[in-house]
């Protein structure tokens, strides 16, 4: 059986994550106990991880930070005993060293980078919203099996601008090419969201869930 921890602390929408999850997880037949926590104690005890967020950058690291001891347990679980973290939306963006969206925050610092406004050319709508394809994929095993041009459903007006373009394992073009997905050593972050993404969201969940870093 495996635990996974979504982590709730208000920013985000974690009870569709968590159907989502648990959706991937029968049609895939694998075993899975999900609890939605901001217990310290209960993130040290899973043996996978999931950040949401939806809104806000500051203020979702606001949420985040106000929670005793999350970013503390995160951090152990994460980086002491490496066990696979997904970042969904502004769940990715806080791995990111700073984020820019009206006032300078600092992120989780795990993917060196920047959260910056995505500034479309020729001018699109901002938020970028609906459908889109994901194109640059890496060989990441997240990635396994969504095949040669995946659609993916974004909701966003910010991006993570890696430092490292060997953290970058997908891109999408809207005016411009940006970050649609980062991965570095247990880490993973989609900019897109899979639980609403349909196959192709259910299938990066499912190799999620089964991935072995």
């Amino acid at each position: 059986m495996t635990r996974l921890a979504i982590i709730d602390y208000g920013s985000g929408n974690v009870r569709s994550v968590q159907r989502a999850l648990e959706a991937a997880a029968n049609h895939h037949e694998i075993r899975l106990d999900i609890v939605l926590t901001d217990e310290p104690a209960r993130i040290r005890q899973a043996d996978r991880i999931v950040l949401p967020g939806v809104g806000h950058f500051a203020d979702c690291a606001a949420g985040l930070a106000s929670r005793p001891g999350v970013t503390e347990a995160l951090t152990e679980t994460v980086f002491r005993s490496k066990r696979p973290f997904l970042g969904i939306c502004v769940g990715m963006q806080l791995m990111a060293t700073v984020g820019r969206e009206d006032v300078e925050t600092r992120g989780l610092g795990w993917i060196p980078g920047t959260v910056e406004r995505i500034t479309p050319t020729p001018p699109l709508p901002v938020p970028h919203m609906g459908w889109n394809v994901l194109t640059d994929m890496s060989d990441h095993p997240c990635l396994n099996g969504l095949g040669p041009e995946p659609h993916v459903y974004f909701v966003h007006s910010y991006a993570l601008k890696a430092e490292r373009r060997d953290h970058v394992a997908a891109r999408c073009d809207y005016g411009g090419k940006f970050t649609a997905a980062v991965a570095r050593d247990n880490l993973f972050g989609t900019q897109f969201h899979p639980e609403k993404s349909q196959v192709a969201g259910q299938t990066l969940l499912a190799n999620f869930l089964r991935w072995k870093p």
